[in-house]
């Protein structure tokens, strides 16, 4: 989630709502009441960015805007009535999880740089936006946090797509065009790791069977 006034307020709330839907399954599969559903659908969708702006030292976003707590709820409520439909549709989820993924880390380097956050620390709360939300999701449904151990490319595009901003913003390009511009290439580079399934490497040495 992020700071309505550097993007559309329509995408962010996009982007937050199928991180919600996606915090909502795992309450669904974790056979949790709508009161579980709920909480973990709303953690999924603005949790990372909470962190980010306790990081900054500002009210949280999420705190701020009413539409931050109804975009969760209305995931839960139709993950909780509808969730076999949208399990059949998440091939079509993953990719707007993946625009999702590189509008957060984008919006959330540049929210940390505009209050001054030098750029290394401006992209690790980028990628802290981006993914902190899983993690929380994770921890809270009593799973190992899928970030850590799981050796997909996620966290890479979005190290990527924060990467890029901080460097635009060094470089005097920002607004709408660093931000659309970084969340694509983010974005372009999770959709590519997940076609053709580029995994992380393991350490020299270790085996994949260990």
């Amino acid at each position: 989630m992020g700071d309505c006034a550097l993007v559309t307020p329509v995408l962010d709330l996009a982007g937050t709502f199928v991180f919600a839907l996606s915090g909502a399954l795992a309450g669904v599969r974790k056979r949790l009441d709508a009161v579980g559903i709920a909480v973990l659908a709303f953690f999924t969708a603005v949790g990372g960015g909470i962190v980010r702006d306790l990081f900054i030292g500002v009210q949280p976003a999420a705190l701020r805007d009413t539409a931050y707590l109804l975009v969760p709820i209305v995931a839960a409520v139709i993950a909780f009535f509808w969730h076999p439909q949208v399990e059949r549709a998440m091939p079509g989820v993953l990719v707007f999880d993946a625009a999702g993924l590189g509008l957060f880390c984008a919006v959330g380097t540049s929210k940390a740089l505009h209050y001054g956050l030098a750029p290394m620390h401006a992209v690790f709360l980028g990628v802290c936006t981006a993914v902190g939300g899983g993690v929380i999701r994770d921890v809270l449904s009593g799973e190992r946090p899928t970030l850590l151990y799981d050796r997909e490319l996620y966290a890479v595009p979005a190290m990527l797509g924060s990467a890029s901003m901080a460097l635009l913003f060094t470089l005097g390009v920002q607004g709408f065009v660093a931000t659309l511009s970084s969340a694509v290439l983010a974005f372009a580079f999770r959709m590519l790791a997940m076609r053709y399934r580029w995994r992380a490497p393991l350490a020299r040495g270790v085996s994949e069977r260990e």
